[in-house]
């Protein structure tokens, strides 16, 4: 796990650096990026279904996702690796973005981070339970205690808070966990243990 910390410490720091920088390019460009967020069931924005979850409508928008991001981000990386990080959010990026495409209201625009935060709090807690490693099972109990409450966020609660993103974020979290978890080597695979003659 060490010889991943540099690369996931990089990787997430980079990603929040660019996730500000094109922040600052929105805001001077009197918000020009907004068009890159996601307008349902018009076919072509499943071009946008990507880049929408780079894009935030304000720097207040953008710092709430900042913190959890960097830490669910860091955490997954560090577990799983970067390519199987990586494949992760992609994943979460597609079935997240589809399932706003498919749901969100009529007029409505939906972007930024917050489906890819729900989908790393899923795949975490679902991965603990899934690959059934002791660290992995204590990691999903402490991202459960210290980011839980984010679940009132997939109901229809509040108004200008897209909480289909953020339900098809954590499905999409969930369903990563599954579809992209360790297998088992076979026993013939294995390798030996103890002295070999």
């Amino acid at each position: 796990m060490m010889t991943r910390a540099k690369p996931a410490v990089l990787l997430m720091l980079g990603w929040v650096g660019l996730l500000w920088g094109l922040e600052v390019i929105d805001h001077a460009s009197g918000h020009a990026l907004d068009s890159f967020g996601i307008q349902p069931r018009e076919a072509g924005e499943l071009v946008d279904v990507i880049p929408s979850a780079f894009v935030h409508f304000g720097f207040d928008h953008l710092a709430a996702n900042t913190v959890p991001l960097l830490i669910l981000g860091l955490i997954a990386a560090l577990r799983g690796g970067i390519r199987r990080f990586l494949a992760v959010v992609l994943l979460i990026t597609v079935v997240g973005g589809l399932g706003v495409w498919l749901t969100a209201a009529p007029g409505t625009n939906t972007a930024g981070a917050s489906g890819v935060v729900f989908g790393l709090f899923g795949y975490l807690l679902a991965r603990g339970f899934i690959e059934r490693k002791p660290l992995d099972v204590v990691l999903a109990v402490l991202v459960g205690a210290a980011y839980g409450s984010i679940m009132w966020g997939v109901l229809p609660t509040a108004g200008g808070i897209s909480w289909q993103g953020h339900l098809f974020g954590l499905v999409a979290g969930v369903l990563a966990a599954f579809v992209l978890r360790q297998r088992a080597l076979p026993k013939a695979a294995r390798p030996a243990v103890g002295p070999v003659a």
